[in-house]
């Protein structure tokens, strides 16, 4: 309940100083784990990439920003989980149980701020690889200036299942330049 009055305030407030508008809703299944991945430009992108996305967006967020009164309560309220830096086992566990659980994931790649996808990480990658999850590739597009236009993309899946039945030692680098060149592709499109 308490998303879903957070995801309606976001959308307005989104909409109002950032002129929100995404594209590409329909690729998103309806059902089953999804995973959502994005470039990440600034710390307004998770909302931005999951507040008009019909289904529970859940993130990974460090540890620490669980601690701050109140907004570690907001955070948590939005779909957050707690992931402690160095742990990575850890938030790969926790990642795998929500989509075991059908439910899906926001993840940025790049795991911090970026503007050129030089620092992607395997992360997300693994996830999908040991999930099966959906890919679903999510460019955004703008720089959070006020009443300026932020836009969101959802492209359509991407598929690593040639990658997977692959033998080869350097899975996960090919299927994070997948998913990564496909976001790419959609910002340069679309700039």
């Amino acid at each position: 309940m308490l998303y879903r009055i957070f995801r309606a305030l976001f959308s307005f407030l989104y909409g109002i100083l950032f002129r929100l508008e995404v594209t590409g809703l329909e690729n998103i299944p309806k059902d089953g784990s999804v995973i959502l991945c994005s470039n990440h430009l600034s710390l307004l992108d998770p909302p931005a990439v999951g507040i008009r996305v019909p289904r529970k967006v859940h993130y990974m967020a460090k540890s620490e920003l669980f601690k701050i009164p109140v907004f570690g309560f907001l955070i948590r309220a939005w779909g957050a989980f707690p992931v402690k830096r160095g742990v990575g086992k850890d938030a790969i566990r926790s990642a795998l149980n929500l989509l075991g659980e059908g439910k899906v994931m926001g993840i940025f790649p790049e795991g911090t701020r970026n503007t050129d996808g030089t620092a992607a990480k395997k992360g997300a990658a693994m996830i999908a690889y040991r999930s099966g999850a959906t890919i679903i590739p999510v460019a955004v597009v703008g720089n959070y200036k006020l009443f300026r236009k932020v836009r969101v993309y959802y492209g359509q899946p991407v598929d690593i299942s040639a990658i997977i039945n692959e033998s080869s030692p350097d899975k996960l680098d090919r299927i994070t330049d997948a998913i990564m060149s496909r976001i790419y592709e959609m910002i340069k499109k679309n700039k």
